[in-house]
């Protein structure tokens, strides 16, 4: 027994006029919605890497269908002619018998008009699709963090790429979340230490959820001390004294008493964390009773705030005081 080639379901002559007839129907550049005949264009949307599905039916079972991209064959019949490893065809019976064509991982490349021909007693019939991909927004470039002095200028930008082009905003993570105007770069003049903080870019179109990166803005102010206050100043006690201050980068502190700076030594210690300093002396003498000064320090300046630790006559135990407040506090001329 001889085994021949399985039998294409055109023949030579009705697959030339097929190619014929497609060649009257199908015009070198289509948009979606607008042939060159006046034939409807049908729009099929995809996202990028999804399963495309173009429908198309046969109506009976006589009938013999062929898909065309542009001018490229891609199956008559069950035959496939396209070497696209990702293209099949979706054949199914029932009243209408489709014949779809199946587009696996879509890439932009894919998107145009594709022409499904029904072919009927040499009378084709075709139907146009337009195949429409999406690509979800992904932000490629953004700014990196910065740092800018309190009163400087400061240039933010954020690249997207998408299809259809995605639109760009931004916002400060703040509690309030405030938004700023929509743009690839966002110019902020004079800006606050209020205005620190984390910004989000957000890329955003309709083809999927938005696509955010945030980045972070520090801005430099000089310190201010807003707490100085102290605990036990009677003899033999213990006393302490703290003193917060506010200042980008972290301020360093330093003690005074009257113009002595103070280190750590027998009966003194010295605490700072972060914004905090704690000056503590564990047996208080008549010797160490007088002006205590705690001086804030960074690169943008320097602020003092100073509190008299009074014997117990002149001052009750356990007294506090505010930088402002009963017991006053003041920048000291020499600083």
């Amino acid at each position: 027994m001889v085994v021949g080639r399985p039998v294409m379901c055109f023949s030579v002559q009705s697959l030339a006029g097929v190619i014929f007839t497609f060649s009257w129907f199908l015009p070198s550049c289509v948009p979606a919605g607008r042939t060159g005949d006046s034939t409807l264009v049908d729009t099929v949307t995809s996202r990028q890497g999804d399963t495309a599905l173009l429908r198309c039916y046969l109506r009976d079972g006589l009938a013999k269908g062929a898909w065309l991209n542009r001018s490229s064959i891609m199956f008559t019949g069950d035959d496939k002619w396209s070497a696209d490893p990702r293209v099949s065809v979706v054949m199914g019976g029932g009243n209408q018998h489709e014949y779809s064509l199946q587009i696996q991982r879509v890439e932009v490349s894919d998107e145009g008009r594709y022409t499904c021909i029904v072919q009927n007693n040499l009378n084709p019939q075709s139907s146009h699709i337009y195949l429409s991909v999406k690509v979800p927004p992904r932000i490629y470039d953004v700014s990196p963090d910065v740092t800018v002095n309190e009163g400087g200028n400061v240039s933010l930008f954020c690249m997207a790429s998408g299809r259809p082009e995605p639109t760009i905003s931004w916002r400060h993570i703040t509690p309030l979340a405030m938004k700023y105007q929509a743009g690839e770069e966002l110019n902020i003049s004079s800006i606050t230490r209020d205005q620190a903080g984390e910004y989000e870019c957000l890329a955003q179109n309709d083809a999927s959820a938005p696509n955010t990166k945030s980045l972070r803005v520090t801005v430099n102010y000089s310190p201010s001390i807003h707490e100085m206050k102290f605990t036990g100043v009677a003899v033999t006690r213990a006393a302490l004294l703290r003193c917060e201050a506010l200042g980008v980068p972290t301020p360093a502190f330093e003690w005074y008493r009257g113009t002595k700076r103070l280190t750590r030594s027998q009966g003194t210690d010295i605490q700072t964390l972060r914004s905090r300093s704690v000056l503590s002396m564990t047996n208080m003498t008549q010797d160490r009773y007088g002006n205590y000064t705690c001086v804030a320090v960074n690169m943008l300046g320097r602020a003092a705030a100073s509190l008299p630790l009074l014997p117990p006559s002149t001052a009750s135990h356990g007294s506090a005081g505010r930088v402002g407040g009963a017991l006053a506090a003041w920048l000291l001329p020499w600083l």
